[in-house]
């Protein structure tokens, strides 16, 4: 692959996916502040020097900038672009009004959490959107084969036995089963069926195995050992109301699958390997707009969660980490001291920058032995 056909594979979709999911999650808070009187003096998709924008009546300053790897919203009174609270004593009376840090702790809450939120109530939209106008695959959960010394196979399922529950879970679909199986990696895992019209519980051991993707990629993951039958696939179209119900709850696995995938991690269950940095999100970004249309769509949705979520950590510098300063504040009557709140944020910026470091340095290891 020569370099350009690599840039237009993979690093157009991953610019384009990650401004989206960067300007929903900003415009989330500039909307928010906007609405609690808050003047907005910049908004920025990327970091660094300013590649090229526009100033709007109001006054905010609307910018592309050069490290495309996140944006940011500046409120009138923060001192930087990471929020930190500014010297708000030499304003006057109107421009406190219009200062960040002089709103209530309420409305400061309410709009570093409208970033995250934007990105959750973005995805719902999408999800919803395919669902109703492309539908979503359907393949009863009936077992079609049983690999052979598979988990499933020592735990005794069979060909023809329809899966109607894991770990007390309700199934209708053959899909739900592949986002299920991952969150109990190597644990114990009960699974009941139907067999012949007889309810039959069995308890299995999921095992990591290698396993590729359609696109060569190979990934550990725990596998049950069972497939569905030929041909037994198809796109079913959902009603609006249906379309939006099944969104939120396919928001709701992808977020709770990336908070069972960190628990695993943290408690030693899973490797890390599997966290990945910038560039396994632009292979991914190129993976998914070889694939078409919907799966590229499908995509900036499962980011724009995983960005929301992550946002949501109770580290400092991210929303999540002003939330918790902002808790501490309204259960004391005031906020921390500045001193505090500067050593906050130089911890989180040191957990992030490792972070990044450790998840792209994670990246070049799996290009390598790829």
């Amino acid at each position: 692959m020569d370099l350009l056909s690599g840039l237009w594979t993979y690093l157009v979709p991953f610019l384009v996916i990650l401004t989206v999911v960067v300007f929903v999650h900003e415009l989330g808070h500039f909307l928010v502040a906007r609405w609690n009187g808050v003047k907005v003096e910049v908004f920025s998709v990327g970091f660094g020097r300013e590649l090229v924008g526009f100033t709007d009546r109001h006054g905010t300053r609307w910018r592309l900038s050069l490290i495309p790897l996140g944006g940011y919203v500046k409120f009138f009174g923060d001192a930087n672009e990471a929020s930190a609270p500014g010297d708000v004593s030499h304003l006057t009376p109107e421009e406190q009004k219009v200062a960040f840090p002089c709103k209530r702790v309420g409305q400061r809450a309410a709009i570093v959490f409208a970033g995250p939120a934007a990105n959750f109530v973005f995805a719902i939209v999408v999800f919803a959107a395919v669902f109703a106008m492309s539908g979503r695959p359907f393949t009863a959960p009936v077992i079609g084969s049983v690999v052979e010394g598979s988990p499933a196979q020592q735990a005794g399922l069979r060909p023809g036995d329809t899966i109607v529950a894991i770990a007390g879970i309700r199934i209708t679909r053959f899909e739900e089963i592949q986002q299920l199986v991952p969150l109990y990696g190597a644990e114990p895992m009960t699974v009941t069926l139907d067999r012949n019209g007889e309810e039959v519980t069995v308890t299995t051991h999921p095992q990591m195995r290698e396993t590729k993707d359609g696109l060569g990629n190979v990934t550990r993951m725990p596998v049950l050992g069972v497939a569905v039958g030929a041909g037994s696939s198809r796109m079913e179209r959902l009603e609006l109301h249906e379309a939006v119900g099944e969104a939120v709850l396919q928001t709701w696995r992808v977020t709770s699958g990336t908070l069972v995938a960190f628990g695993q991690m943290i408690t030693g269950k899973r490797g890390t390997e599997d966290l990945g940095g910038p560039l396994r999100i632009a292979e991914y970004s190129g993976q998914a707009a070889q694939l078409g249309l919907i799966n590229l769509v499908m995509f900036v949705a499962v980011l724009s969660v995983n960005l929301g979520l992550i946002n949501l950590f109770p580290i400092p510098v991210l929303d999540g980490g002003h939330l918790i300063l902002y808790a501490f504040e309204a259960l004391r009557g005031r906020p921390l001291g500045d001193a505090a709140q500067q050593i906050g944020l130089k911890i989180g910026l040191v957990l992030l920058l490792g972070m990044m470091i450790f998840t792209t340095w994670n990246d070049i290891l799996r290009f390598v032995s790829g």
